[in-house]
């Protein structure tokens, strides 16, 4: 019994300085300890190595016995940590990594962003710019719709005023025909009493006179074909220039002997002519390419003489040859029959080209025959009829014409199919002599509504007793006296 408890006593104080050494080899071990190598390698092929100091020491007393384990080395790395830290390391690793690639991601974003952003002004800019383009197209059309609307107001003004003025000038045509009705009247009635008197007074018959014809037209002619281009623009003008105080010339005395001539040849400028070679009419001329207008050599092909004609081109179409022309009254008209039918006048002012000259140009070919008026306020009109020829002397150079279209009213169709009068060959149908009344040659009637070559008066309105200026009954009546009068032949085309 006693040496069992001896056993039990020396192994517990065996496990007593086992304790105590333990202690102390842990104390060495750690102020022996090695840096930890960061090397891997090394911490597999390296082992760690414990020395134990057991100091030889007696048992005198009883021997403790520590049922606790040893204690845990906190500061200890273990292969487990090494192991962990690994894994944190590559984990983080990849993280970086990712966190890598979505840098590169998010640069690229960025940059992609940035192009939008850019092309973001860029299209806000354009924008800006469409906008302002249509709030100016948006202004623009507002204001073209008040201009539009201004125009359309003034547009009705205008046709209001039209209007009125259509009315008004109604109204003056109603007046004018009541006033040119009381001054025909009056002058018919200014004549009978003249008669009356003269018959009170010289206690003797007087030979009758021509009738007269209305002292201003009934109706003003209206246009029925005209072209601008004929006769050139119509717009009344008035010279400023012009006295109020109209001087009236009155007519030249006639001849003492109506049977000897005044001149027998139409007078010539001097000069060169525009042709060398001569041409049957100026239509010819100016076929054969002379687009002058002047003085020019014809011979009409039953013609055995050379003539001198004007030739007029500025009218459209041109090729017209002046046979008749007043324009400032330097030529007296009132002739013998031989002056008529030879001519007379200057070519390049007043002249009748003659007769026997007219009824050898108009013969040759079908003829169209155009008379230009001109008032003194130099508005133009004109009377055309569509054909045109005389007959031979034997019948008096009875006057044949066409149709009628113009714009000054047919005052020709009275004397269409008459046979021409002058003082000293009276083949008219009145009983007197109207070429004595009318104071020209022409080709009366029973007298006159047209008197072309009766005397030339300044200012448009004449006094004369049995109307002798140059007339024309339907455009400003028998008593105003034409500042122009133009009578042309052209072959039709």
């Amino acid at each position: 019994m006693k040496s069992v408890a001896w056993t039990l006593y020396v192994l517990l104080y065996l496990l007593f300085c086992i304790e105590c050494k333990g202690h102390s080899k842990s104390y060495s071990v750690s102020l022996k300890r090695y840096p930890r190598s960061t090397d891997d390698n090394d911490n597999k092929n390296k082992k760690c190595s414990y020395t134990f100091l057991v100091p030889p020491q007696k048992i005198t007393g009883p021997i403790c016995v520590n049922t606790k384990g040893p204690e845990p080395d906190k500061d200890r790395i273990t292969r487990m940590d090494l192991e962990n830290v690994k894994e944190v390391l590559s984990k983080q690793k990849r993280e970086i990594e990712t966190l890598q690639i979505v840098v590169d991601v998010d640069g690229n974003i960025v940059n992609e962003v940035k192009l939008l952003r850019k092309e973001s002004r860029n299209m806000n800019s354009r924008v800006t710019q469409l906008y302002l383009q249509l709030l100016h197209e948006i202004i623009r059309k507002r204001d073209n719709s008040l201009e539009l609307l201004q125009l359309e107001n003034r547009i009705l003004n205008v046709t209001a005023q039209m209007l009125k003025m259509a009315s008004r000038y109604r109204e003056l045509q109603v007046k004018y025909a009541a006033l040119a009705s009381l001054v025909n009247n009056q002058s018919a009635i200014i004549t009978l009493l003249e008669e009356q008197c003269l018959r009170v007074f010289a206690r003797k018959d007087v030979p009758g006179s021509p009738p007269l014809v209305q002292v201003v037209p009934q109706n003003i002619p209206m246009t029925h074909r005209y072209t601008g281009a004929v006769l050139g623009d119509n717009e009344i003008q008035r010279d400023p220039s012009y006295p109020r105080d109209r001087e009236i010339i009155p007519p030249p005395p006639p001849p003492l002997d109506p049977a000897s001539p005044t001149s027998s040849n139409t007078a010539m400028p001097a000069g060169k002519y525009i042709n060398e070679i001569t041409y049957k009419d100026c239509h010819h001329a100016k076929e054969a390419g002379n687009p002058e207008s002047g003085i020019y050599l014809i011979k009409p092909e039953s013609s055995n003489e050379l003539m001198q004609v004007w030739c007029e081109n500025k009218l459209d179409p041109g090729g017209w040859t002046v046979i008749q022309r007043r324009v400032d009254g330097s030529v007296n008209f009132f002739r013998n029959w031989e002056n008529y039918k030879k001519g007379f006048g200057n070519i390049d002012s007043e002249y009748w080209l003659g007769l026997e000259n007219m009824y050898l140009l108009a013969n040759q070919g079908n003829y169209r025959l155009l008379i230009e008026l001109k008032d003194w306020t130099d508005k133009k009109v004109y009377a055309e009829y569509g054909s045109f020829r005389l007959e031979p002397e034997s019948d008096y150079y009875r006057l044949r014409l066409g149709v009628y279209q113009g714009n000054a009213g047919d005052s020709m169709i009275w004397h269409n199919g008459k046979q021409f009068t002058t003082l000293d060959r009276d083949k008219d149908a009145f009983s007197g002599n109207c070429a004595h009344f009318h104071k020209g040659g022409w080709w009366y009637n029973a007298c006159a509504h047209s008197n072309l070559n009766g005397v030339w008066y300044r200012g448009g309105v004449y006094r004369s007793k049995y109307q002798d200026g140059i007339y024309w009954s339907e455009y400003r009546g028998g008593s105003y006296s034409l500042k122009a009068v133009r009578m042309m032949v052209r072959p039709i085309d």
